[in-house]
Parts: structure tokens; sequence; C-alpha cells
């Protein structure tokens, strides 16, 4: 943990260094955790986990952005702490396949020119968001896929991991359990959008998936338009839940197409969306307008979800809207 902090700290000198300082001074970051359908009966000292750690990603990012950074960096370093952070499904605590394996998906976009990366199909990679952002920022393209994309991870020195790094115990017993039900799993993701002072959008989302799903099969994390989306003009979107579901619908770009072609608010577009595109239990979104103005949407009973501004407010909340 000490590591961490001074490594965060380095980055944060570094930055006040580098940056023009000629800001509006206004931030907003939020953040999620996944929807679906956590216990409220669960122990509290597992609620104030989920609780402590969304708070302390929330810190993450706004230490960040506070000290001039860009809403690209606040949102891969706060998606980085969630992908090490065994309780979300990302990185180390990523579910598994049917056949008992973990395999990640991410997406990273930048409002300022569309720029965007994502990676689908990752067995080796640590922080497959950073690995999003380095196909956003070293290569042609938009998307790799499998051994592609980790054979482009050792050029460019994203850190890979032995796949048993991923297997979490508690998750390997529930696969136990599971991989002779013959039913589908909604299980959540990890996102982050945000507006820095600079008046830039950005928006990423990181996922092991559905729990039991099939070798190969991709979700909407990874996919632009669909799981994740940021445009200056409009909004950044991160969405999590039934991943299908926000293919089909390309939840993440209509909330900024509505607000783009139709005029309509950020949280009357999401509404839309989440509450009347979307069947009931589907998921939800977090998004962030260029105007500052944030909502956090979920159809679930519960969401794991949280923003910071930079005006002083703060909160984490699992239930209630």
């Amino acid at each position: 943990m000490k590591t961490k902090i001074f490594s965060l700290f380095f980055f944060l000198f570094f930055l006040c260094l580098t940056v023009n300082a000629q800001t509006t001074g206004k931030y907003v970051l939020v953040i999620h955790g996944g929807a679906g359908g956590m216990d409220e009966q669960m122990p509290d000292s597992l609620k104030q986990l989920y609780l402590t750690s969304l708070d302390e990603a929330l810190e993450i990012g706004s230490l960040i952005m506070a000290s001039g950074g860009s809403s690209i960096d606040a949102v891969e370093k706060v998606i980085n702490y969630l992908e090490d952070n065994p309780l979300f499904n990302a990185g180390k605590g990523a579910v598994l396949t049917s056949e008992g394996k973990a395999e990640m998906d991410a997406a990273i976009m930048s409002g300022k020119d569309l720029s965007c990366g994502s990676v689908t199909g990752l067995k080796t990679i640590k922080n497959p968001i950073s690995l999003a952002r380095a196909v956003m920022e070293k290569s042609p393209h938009v998307f790799l896929a499998g051994l592609g994309a980790e054979k482009f991870a050792k050029e460019v020195g994203i850190k890979s991991v032995n796949p048993k790094y991923f297997i979490e115990n508690n998750r390997y017993e529930k696969w136990i359990k599971e991989r002779n039900e013959i039913k589908k799993k909604k299980k959540g993701t990890v996102g982050a959008v945000a507006l820095d002072k600079y008046g830039n959008l950005a928006a990423a989302t990181s996922t092991g998936g559905m729990s039991m799903k099939k070798p190969g099969r991709v979700g909407d994390a990874p996919i632009i338009g669909a799981g994740t989306y940021a445009n200056n003009k409009t909004c950044a979107v991160s969405c999590t839940g039934w991943g299908e579901k926000f293919i089909k619908n390309t939840v993440a770009f209509n909330v900024s197409a509505m607000m783009e072609y139709k005029n309509m608010s950020l949280n009357d577009a999401a509404n839309e969306m989440i509450h009347k595109r979307l069947n009931p239990n589907d998921g939800g979104l977090i998004a962030v307008d260029k105007d500052g103005n944030f909502t956090l949407q979920f159809n679930t009973q519960s969401m794991l979800r949280g923003f910071a501004t930079s005006d002083g407010k703060r909160e984490v909340k699992i239930w209630g809207k």
C-alpha cells in the first residue's frame, strides 16, 4: 500500500510540473463498481469494505484532477485501483468463464478528439484498462483482441501475469457451484467518467464479464458506443449490467445522441435509456456532461457507485436512488 501511495504522489508531482495553469478550476468524477442484486443483509463489515474501496477510488481520481491532471489520467488510475481490488469484477476480481478461466475486456475514450482504445479476451494482462489506453495512444487501431492484444502488451511494456493471479478463492468456489447450472448470470463491471479542469471528458470501463460465460464471449464494456463513450460536445458514459442488452441498444452512444440531436438533458437521456429502452434488472450507467452535470441511474436492486466534485461534494452508495 505504501508503494502505491508513493507512486501516486510522484505521479501528482510530475503533473504539477507539466500542466498548464490556465484551467476552469472545475472537475467532476463519477464511478461505478457494477449493477446487480447485492444483498442488503450482507455483513456490515463487507458493506464497509465496498464503500471504503469506492471512496479510495474517488480519492485517487480527485487528487489527480485537483492537481491539474487530465480526465484520461484520472479514469485510468481509478480503474487501475478497482482492477487490483478483488472485491470487483475486473482484473484481480474477475469472474470465471464456463471453463474456469478469467477473460477480461476494457475500453477507454477521450471526449476531446474521440480517440479510443479497446481490448477483449485478455487472460494474462494485470490491468486491462492500461492496455486499452496503449491501443488508443500507441497503435493505429481502436480494438485488439486475445493473443494479438497480449502480444501488443509486451511490445509496449504493459505488465502481464500468470493466469492464476486472477483466480480468487471465492470466485473459484462460486464457479464450482455454478458450472452445472444452465442459466445466464448478469454480473457487474467497473467504470469511471470524468470532466477535468480543461473541459475535457473521458470514460473508461473494465470487466471480467458475465460469470460462466462461454469462452470468447464479448460484452458491452469494450464496445465503443455500447458500454463506453465520450464526446466533449455532450457527455461521457460508462455502463454496467447485462452486456448483450447494452449492445443491442447502443446505450452509451444513444445517451450522447439524444443530447446532441434532440436537445435532451443528460438526466433525461440517461433515464430514457435505462428506464424506457432497457428492461428492469438489465443494469445501469454513470455519466457526466460537458457542463459538469452528472447522473447515476440503474434499474437493478443495487449499483455500487460514487461521485466527487471540485466544490467538495462526495458520496458513495450501494442501494437506494
